[in-house]
């Protein structure tokens, strides 16, 4: 039986004029990835809690915030606020994993933790027992529309047999050209932006992706 993945379809590639209607039209989703990106991370800006805010209520979506930033723990409490549900940090983030994990479930949100492709899984063994969800890069943070590199799909692998349990979800490249791949590696929540929003049908994109349809 094929495995049923979840999808979260990437805000970062939604059509930044109409974001009301970009999220009701991929309402049939599992969560809503929100990429925040500082400039300094990674040398790109994209939104800030307000965004979150303004969503927050037209969605039930969970919120999947990404933080891409070099100090992420004194936002924590404020991206709790405006909405997410699950917030991740970078493990090459200068703030210590450990507080970083600690506000999070303070906060009220499930934590999570990203890592960049060339970064080594063992970096997260110490913090896996802690953590909803580990999202592993398939493309270097910061911009959409890239290709997805395979090799960072082995962490997923040994990440499943650390923590048979834990979420492990992977952003960059995804769409159904790489499906196989990321189902092949054990993923269980695809990021997916371009594929998502710029397809002609979002629901029949997002069953296809999930695994729940054959179109």
């Amino acid at each position: 039986m094929m495995k049923r993945m979840y999808v979260a379809p990437s805000l970062l590639a939604a059509d930044f004029s109409n974001l009301g209607r970009e999220v009701d039209r991929i309402a049939q989703a599992d969560f809503l990835h929100i990429d925040i990106m500082d400039g300094r991370f990674v040398p790109n800006l994209s939104m800030g809690p307000q965004v979150i805010s303004a969503l927050r209520g037209r969605s039930e979506l969970l919120f999947d915030v990404h933080l891409m930033l070099e100090h992420p723990l004194p936002y924590v409490e404020v991206f709790r606020h405006a909405g997410a549900d699950v917030i991740s940090f970078h493990m090459e983030c200068a703030d210590d994993p450990g507080a970083l994990i600690a506000a999070i479930k303070q906060s009220g949100a499930k934590a999570g933790i990203a890592v960049k492709p060339a970064t080594p899984v063992e970096r997260l063994l110490p913090y896996l027992g802690e953590l909803y969800m580990v999202t592993v890069m398939t493309v270097e943070p910061g911009f959409g529309g890239q290709k997805l590199m395979p090799g960072p799909l082995e962490k997923v692998k040994k990440l499943k047999e650390q923590s048979p349990g834990l979420l492990v979800e992977v952003d960059g490249g995804v769409n159904r050209e790489t499906l196989a791949l990321c189902r092949d590696a054990g993923v269980d929540v695809l990021v997916a932006g371009t594929a998502i929003f710029r397809a002609e049908n979002p629901s029949e994109e997002i069953a296809f992706l999930r695994g729940s349809s054959s179109f």
